[in-house]
């Protein structure tokens, strides 16, 4: 292998080694622009795109452990990797295909298990990770305010009716005698 090539695959195996997901899309009939976009909007998710040559990315993904990609990878690839929530990469991928019709999903790999199509698009369907924590913490305090509200019900009903009684009998004492 020529040393260009092995530079280069010593740079996606660094990649895919440091990124707990991938997933490769093809672009065929992009336009530069259009890929300027994409990485913008992919930065704001927390990942990259990398146009990547077929023969040199699979070498990198099998160095990696990855797998065999023989016949997976045909076309014109590029890799998004990221760090953070492929959900929100993936979400990025599809909303961009949907609105320019030229990027199109083929698979991915999420900690070493790879994902197909179909389940790439429903984990862009997903809510965001914050969103889903704050659901979580809610499920989580819900049973903590009900017991709260439980607790402290017989107390405030006790409170309200020493105060009524305190009330009624303050109506019914006679009034001081004026000197």
């Amino acid at each position: 292998m020529r040393p260009e090539k092995q530079s280069l695959t010593q740079e996606y195996l660094a990649r895919l080694n440091a990124a707990p997901f991938f997933i490769v899309v093809n672009y065929k009939g992009m336009k530069v622009a259009h890929l300027t976009e994409l990485r913008k909007r992919l930065t704001k998710a927390g990942a990259e795109i990398h146009v990547v040559k077929n023969s040199v990315f699979r070498i990198a993904a099998k160095e990696a452990g990855v797998g065999d990609l023989n016949g997976a990878l045909t076309g014109q690839m590029a890799v998004v990797s990221g760090k953070r929530d492929i959900s929100a990469a993936a979400k990025v991928v599809k909303t961009f295909g949907s609105e320019f019709d030229r990027l199109k999903i083929h698979f991915g790999y999420l900690n070493n298990q790879r994902l197909e199509q179909a389940e790439l698009l429903i984990l862009a369907d997903l809510p965001s990770i914050e969103v889903l924590r704050s659901t979580l913490l809610g499920l989580f305090n819900a049973p903590a305010s009900r017991l709260v509200r439980l607790l402290s019900t017989p107390a405030s009903q006790m409170a309200r009716i020493l105060q009524a009684r305190a009330d009624k009998l303050g109506e019914v004492a006679p009034a001081p005698a004026a000197a």
